[in-house]
This record gives structure tokens, sequence and C-alpha cells, in this order.
């Protein structure tokens, strides 16, 4: 029996009319292609709207169509839309095919006649390939209800929140102490100057005090298998030392303590905590930690001095690792940032220098739970700057480290210039390269810094030196830059420089990607499905990103991505069951050979291999069809819904148009 087909060429406005002759390739496909069963041909200024839809729908009822091909633009971008249009009509959507004449013909080609020709070409392999289209239905996905967040920085603690005000069981994973990330360093908040605790602790509390969140900090994932709506989440909680059950966080334990170390995390550097202690005071939860890397006890088998002076005996130095496993529907990926290492441009002087701070550096300087109650002070601990120069951009829009501009820097900078005024009163120097202010009040708070006597040079800061020149310069750290405002170099003495570092991905942000399955950018961001119309979701089905994972973003930002990752698990969750795309990749048991070259090549850990039977299974909810086992396999075992070789070959022999008569095929001498 012959196959009815429909074909309908879009005009897209102008994006494909303009290069396109759109009504010559609808009737040259109605015409030519008469005998390879397309029963109407049609031409619409915007297939994608709701007339276009119903044009279709109309043909399918009233033509008795069997098959649509439908030339648009991307198929990733609108393949859903007439897939919808045709199961609305009661055409199985899977017998659309959606083939781009606007991404890979009228936007590449400025020759009008030659991207016509290119487009009969690209619907006579639409054409070819649709007669071989199978009617297929959705996988159908139990979701269970659970949810597992990553990273407890202020998008992770938003998107817990969400998940659990809405009544199901969030499990919230945070590789410190405490949860807070690095909002819980900063002392004011930009543009309102808020105070960066007194809005995050409240936050803090209600994920530590909430029913339904399960918090597990110093603690890291260790495997996740499974797939969407059923994930196995293997977590490894590392030993405290601490008794939680018996401990009351009185503090005895860190007060008592003798040993001192350097905190190069919580306070990058600039101060002390006891070898027992919490991060910091609000922390939640409040259980201390044992360093047992510094431990007197863990180095010399003495002291104990914690275990002594504890009342309630919650000291226990015989703690082991121990490893659970959670069972989750989702997984949101909020693991933040790390911060550029000003180390890795010498001639600023960072490490060599000692009036020259870190960004990170001096939000400890100043808040007033930091190491010198928020005096802003030089090196020695006691000296207040009378000049300070603040260098915006230190790692970002830089070729020679990371090209992206980090979002933050700027009002970071003018956040530090304002309190470096209010609170030492000293001339304030900004090194900029371009001023950006995009976002509510940000604009506002730069005039007012202008306003405050903020001196600002524009041009890039190409040395940062104590060698004086000349005696004004004696004991003073000198800027070296190009003012490009003037024309000029220059050179500005001052008593303290803060390098505004950027942002950067985490140090194990690949290896944290292939545990779950997902993909990085070239600047190791995490990668969204797509990066407008989809921003949360991952190309794994089931995996959420929020906050600083995807790339550079504010506070703001972070949260309300945060909570729009929340609200989709949340969907998910409360359809109770998902569909998937049934193109999958399926493997003929009887010709696997056992050779296991799919098993390493799937990117999304999707082959198992049954070592009893010495052959191949793709987990269908974990495929995502990409087709790379196919292409892998040397037995010729996999094949790919959808992307069969009769369908395949049958679009190549379109395309070079091998299904028409030679005297359809323009022929050019």
């Amino acid at each position: 029996m012959s196959e009815r087909i429909g074909v309908y060429i879009c005009h897209c406005g102008t994006n494909i009319a303009g290069i396109v002759d759109v009504a010559d390739v609808s009737k040259w496909a109605g015409e030519k292609l008469a005998d390879k069963d397309v029963v109407v041909a049609r031409d619409y200024k915007f297939m994608c709207s709701s007339l276009g839809q119903e044009l279709i729908q109309k043909d399918i009822k009233e033509q008795k169509l069997t098959r649509v091909v439908v030339a648009a633009c991307s198929p990733h971008l609108h393949e859903k839309t007439f897939r919808n249009a045709c199961k609305g009509a009661d055409l199985n959507p899977y017998l659309c095919e959606l083939v781009s004449i606007r991404e890979q013909d009228s936007w590449v080609h400025t020759d009008k006649a030659a991207a016509t020709l290119k487009a009969k070409a690209i619907v006579s392999g639409g054409v070819a390939r649709v007669m071989h289209h199978e009617a297929l239905e959705p996988l159908r996905v139990p979701i269970h209800p659970a949810t597992l967040v990553v990273g407890g920085g202020i998008a992770g603690i938003q998107a817990a929140l969400e998940i659990a005000d809405a009544g199901f069981h969030v499990y919230l994973v945070e590789r410190e102490p405490s949860i807070g990330g690095h909002m819980a360093q900063f002392d004011k908040t930009f543009p309102t100057l808020d105070c960066s605790a007194c809005i995050l602790t409240p936050k803090m509390v209600d994920v530590g005090n909430h029913p339904n969140i399960t918090l597990l900090t110093w603690s890291e994932v260790m495997k996740v298998d499974g797939f969407v709506g059923n994930f196995a989440v293997t977590i490894k909680k590392k030993p405290r030392y601490i008794k939680i059950e018996d401990c009351t966080g009185c503090g005895i334990c860190w007060e008592k303590c003798p040993k001192k170390v350097v905190d190069n995390v919580f306070e990058a550097g600039m101060g002390n905590r006891k070898a027992v202690y919490v991060p910091f005071p609000q922390a939640v939860p409040k259980y201390p930690v044992i360093d047992d890397v510094n431990c007197t006890y863990y180095l010399k088998g003495t002291c104990k001095a914690c275990e002594k002076f504890c009342p309630t005996n919650a000291i226990d130095f015989n703690q082991k690792p121990e490893e659970i496993t959670v069972e989750v529907g989702n997984i949101i990926l909020a693991t933040g940032y790390d911060l550029f290492d000003a180390r890795r441009i010498p001639q600023y002087g960072y490490g060599k220098l000692a009036n020259v701070f870190t960004s990170l550096e001096f939000e400890r300087l100043c808040n007033a739970a930091g190491p010198t109650g928020g005096n802003i002070v030089m090196r020695d601990g006691k000296t207040p700057p009378k000049t300070v120069g603040i260098v915006h951009c230190v790692g970002s829009r830089d070729k020679n480290y990371n090209g992206y501009c980090s979002a933050i820097c700027c009002m970071q900078s003018l956040k530090f210039a304002h309190l470096v005024r209010e609170r030492t009163g000293a001339e304030v120097y900004n090194f900029y390269i371009d001023i950006r202010t995009p976002s509510k009040g940000y604009e506002e708070f730069y005039q007012r810094l202008l306003e405050e006597g903020t001196r600002f040079v524009r041009g890039k800061v190409a040395e940062i030196t104590s060698m004086a020149r000349i005696p004004e310069e004696e004991g003073k750290l000198i800027i070296q830059v190009e003012d490009t405002l003037i024309g000029k170099q220059r050179r500005i003495p001052v008593d303290m420089v803060v390098l505004s570092a950027g942002m950067q991905a985490r140090q194990d942000s690949k290896e944290v990607a292939k545990l779950f399955g997902i993909s990085c950018s070239a600047d190791n961001w995490y990668i969204e499905r797509h990066p407008k119309l989809d921003p949360v979701a991952t190309m794994t089905e089931g995996i959420y990103i929020a906050g600083c994972v995807q790339g550079p973003k504010d506070i703001p930002a972070s949260v309300s991505q945060g909570a729009a990752a929340a609200a989709r698990v949340l969907g998910k969750i409360q359809q109770k069951e998902i569909s998937l795309e049934p193109v999958r990749a399926s493997i003929n048991q009887e010709q696997c050979s056992g050779c296991r070259i799919c098993n390493n090549l799937c990117p999304f850990n999707a082959i198992l291999f049954h070592e009893d039977t010495m052959v191949s299974e793709v987990n269908l909810a974990l495929c995502q069809g990409c087709g790379t086992c196919v292409a892998g396999c040397p037995a010729g075992a996999i094949s790919g819904t959808g992307f069969s070789n009769e369908q395949i070959l049958s679009q190549i022999d379109g395309l070079l148009m091998l299904n028409l008569s030679r005297t359809a095929v323009p022929v050019e001498s």
C-alpha cells in the first residue's frame, strides 16, 4: 500500500524566503515528487504558527495523509511543535520529518539559485527518509518523588527549600562542614549593601530545620546509577570524629583545642582556626569537624584535649567514612565556582608583594566576623591604607587566561570602593577595562560611587611593583597603567591593591560532569540543554544545573536559577511519570560479540554488559539516542531507532536526487 505524504515549506518570514524561492520549492515538490507518494505540497509564511499547524492538521484529515515532511528551521527548535501538530490530528508524531532549510541552507548561502536548488534536494531527502519511518510510542518512566541537590551554596539552598516547601523530600549534599558557600564569606551584597550573613543565615537555618530536607554536609557523591526518575546515588560521609547525636554544639572542644592552623578555606588564609572547628559562627549544622591532617592526636597520638573537656562525650576518634545509597528521581547540580588564582599573573605581584590582596581576602577583611573584626588594614594588621587601587577583570576578559566576562567583577569592585571610603576615608582608584552594570539598581550604584569621589581610570593594568622611581613612590605599590581616556601611561602609587579576581569553573568540574553524565564547555562550565530556552536542564534527562556551575552570575541570578531548576523538578514529580523520546539504540544480542567497545564509547553510561551471557544491553531510559555506539560497533549489532540504515541511505539518495528521473535533475555544464 502506497503512502500519502504532505510536504510543507516554511518562509520563516524572510529568514528562509529571503534567499530560497519557497514557492518554487513547493511547486517542484508537488510535481516532481508526486510519484514518490507526495499528494500535497504547500508553502506558508510561518509554519510554526497556530495557523500553519492547523493547515497541516486539516490536510492530514482531509487528504488522509500518512506521512508529513516540514521544511523549516532546525529540528532542535521545532521538531516537537510539528510532531504535536500531527498528534493533534491523530497521526503518530514519529511519522513526521522536519528538515532544515534555514540553518543548513538559507543562513549559509547568498546565491539564491543555488540555495533554492539545495532546498529542493533537502526536501527530496526528507521525503525519501519519511517513507521508512515507523509509528513509535514514547517510553513511560515513573518518577521517584525525592530529589538530590548537590552543593550547599545559595543556589542549592534555594532549590532545596523550593522543593521541600512543596512537600517532597530533598537530600542536600555539601562537601564542606557547613552549607552557605561563597556567600557566607561575603560582608555586603551589591547594590543594596545588605549584610550577606543577615539574608543568608535565615535560609541556612530553614534548611537545617526543615522536616523534608536530609542535610549531608562533609559528604561527597561517589557514584550515580540509574536514570531519570530512578537514580541510585552513593554518597560518602567523611568522618567528623564527632557523634552528632550527642553533640550540643557548645563550642568547648574548639575553645580548649591548643592547635591552631591557617584557615585557607573560609578565611582565605587571612585567619586561623583550631584543629577542631566549625567554619564560622552561623554554620549549619552546628556540629564541629576534627581536622585529622593537623590534629595532634592523629599526628603524635597525644593531646585529646577536646575529648577530655567535652561534657557530653561526643568525641569519637575512631569514626570511619560511611557510604549510603539514596534513591531519587531528579538531581540538581549547584556546586558553584572557584576564584581565579591571581598568582597566575605574576606581574600583579600577588603572593610577592605583601599588600596586594585578592577580592576574597578583602571580603574577609571587611567582614565583622573576619580576622580583623571588619577593620580594613594592611598586612601588618594595624595600619589603615590612605590610598587603595582596585583592579577589575583579573583573569577575565583576557585571552591569556579566561576570555569571558565574570559578570560580578565591576559591581564587586564598586562595592569595595564604597566600603574603603566609608570605613577609612582613603582615596580609591578603580582600574577598569569597561564598566558593566546591566542589572536592576547597578547603574545607580555606579553613579553613587562617582558622586562619592572614587577615581576611575580606564585601562588594563600592566604591572604592580614596589620599585620606586621618584621619592613620592618610596614605600608604596606602584600601579603601571595606560589611561586610554587621556592616552598616556601613568604610574599611580597606592598603599594597598585589591585584585578583583574573576570566576572560573571548579577544578574538578570535568570529573563531576563525567560522574553525572553531563558535558562541559571549553571553559569547563556545565552545558545546558539550550542557552536561551532551557538554561537549567542538561542533555541528560533528570539532571539539572543551577547557579555558577553554568557560568558566572551574581546572587540574584543564582537564586533565580535555583528556583527555576526546582520548578522543573516539581513539574516532573507531580506528573508521577514522564514520557521519554523513543529514539534509542538497541542491540541485537545474537549478533553481539561481547567486545565491549560500545560500553566504553557511550557518553551516557547507558550500556550494560552481562557477564553471564557475555553480551551488552542498552538501558533505554539512560540512552539519549546519540548514535555513538551504532557507529562504533564492529559487528553492526547495534541499530538506532529512527536512524536505521534504510532511513539514512534513502535520505542520502534523496539528497543526491538519485530517487528522481534524470530529467528532473538540472545539470550544469
